[in-house]
């Protein structure tokens, strides 16, 4: 730890070093940021492999290479290679379905009578995996043909981060959820603020330090709240129900606090998942954050909220299933919530750790950059759990 001088620090209070040290970190944050990603570079995603390909199709790898040699997907590189893009991906997924050859449907979207899905991910805890798991969830329901729109509600934006964006250089005011769900005349329309991605069927509404903004006028309203004025637990659902024609699941990822951002995100939501590290300290976290949302859920249903769901459920995160305390927590915590805890865990991995050092998820990864047992281990972790969320949203919608 390095030396101090108290000497030097004396006629400083705590607000101006706080103060200094934000403005210089900052400073340094966005000179390496332009350094590492210039503001005019794009994010983009790399080509498939047939094997991914037909993953996410849905199909078995042997008839996508029998669709190949119909003349359907990517011409062949030098070396002989088929690599897909995201755009090959969707169309081959469309093309399955105009051919009449099944009766299946490989492009996933709803159908009459299905609702959209709204999945809330959070936890009280930092650390608990949770913009990972929101992150890896949104883009492999993305990559599956869903139409998907992740909200970054926590003012941090790591999620935004993830997705390619600087929030200090790329997102302005009023370009986050709070434009549309502020309480004045600024108030934007939700189809404004919705950016799309380099992944199609992949939207976006990015996280910044103004989100806080909601949190700080909350009260303000509550005490000169008007008639015409929605409550607050209200308001996200009211902006998504402006764009919901347009897609199939929300994916939101919540910030680390009980708020009134995050009241609103419960209240919007038709499931709401919980991200837990199988540590005692967490578990304890997380019993004193269910206590407390409890008696809040309680507060605003009396003033009205819906607090009814399709499903909720603890995913326990960043899991090492040769750890035998760890083993034994997960035992003990399904014992008590049963069923509420997903059957797959999230791994703990060093390639999930090392592309987010990227700003990359797994997903976006080539598997030549990692250890092929390391990555392999890390990316099946990550499908049995998104498949497993997959199958409860099919399930709400009553499809086989």
């Amino acid at each position: 730890m390095p030396a101090t001088n108290p000497e030097s620090e004396s006629f400083r209070d705590l607000r101006t070093l706080i103060s200094a040290d934000a403005a210089e970190l900052s400073m340094r944050l966005r000179e390496r940021q332009r350094a590492d990603f210039p503001p005019e570079a794009q994010k983009t995603l790399r080509r498939f492999s047939p094997a991914e390909a037909a993953r996410f199709i849905g199909i078995a790898e042997g008839y996508l290479r029998q669709l190949t040699s119909e003349g359907r997907g990517p011409e062949p590189l030098p070396n002989g290679r088929r690599l897909y893009s995201i755009d090959d991906i969707e169309q081959l997924r469309q093309y399955l379905d105009a051919s009449g050859k099944s009766t299946r449907r490989y492009t996933p979207h709803r159908r009459e009578g299905e609702t959209l899905q709204v999945i809330s991910v959070m936890n009280f805890k930092g650390g608990s995996g949770k913009t990972t798991t929101a992150a890896h969830l949104a883009e492999y329901l993305a990559f599956r043909g869903y139409r998907v729109l992740a909200i970054d509600l926590d003012p941090q934006a790591s999620l935004s981060a993830l997705f390619g964006l600087q929030p200090e250089l790329d997102v302005a005011d009023n370009d986050t959820l709070y434009g549309a769900i502020r309480y004045d005349d600024e108030r934007r329309d939700m189809a404004e603020i919705v950016r799309a991605t380099y992944i199609p069927t992949l939207h976006l509404i990015p996280g910044h330090l103004e989100l806080m903004e909601f949190e700080h006028e909350t009260p303000k309203a509550l005490m000169t709240r008007e008639g015409r004025d929605s409550m607050f637990f209200s308001r996200i659902g009211e902006a998504l129900a402006q764009v919901s024609d347009a897609y199939d699941i929300v994916v939101i990822d919540c910030p680390p606090q009980l708020g009134f951002l995050t009241l609103s995100a419960l209240c919007a939501a038709t499931a709401v998942l919980i991200t837990v590290h199988p540590q005692m300290l967490d578990v304890m976290s997380m019993s004193q954050f269910l206590n407390m949302t409890a008696g809040l859920l309680d507060v605003v249903a009396n003033a009205g909220a819906a607090t009814e769901y399709d499903w909720m459920r603890y995913l326990v995160t960043r899991h090492e299933p040769s750890d035998g305390p760890q083993t034994k927590l997960v035992g003990w915590m399904r014992s008590i919530l049963g069923e509420r805890v997903l059957t797959h865990p999230m791994v703990k991995s060093t390639a999930i750790a090392d592309a987010g050092l990227t700003k990359h998820t797994l997903y976006e990864v080539d598997r030549q950059q990692f250890t092929r047992q390391t990555y392999d281990r890390a990316v099946e972790s990550l499908d049995l759990v998104n498949g497993e969320i997959e199958a409860l949203i099919k399930q709400v919608w009553k499809r086989a």
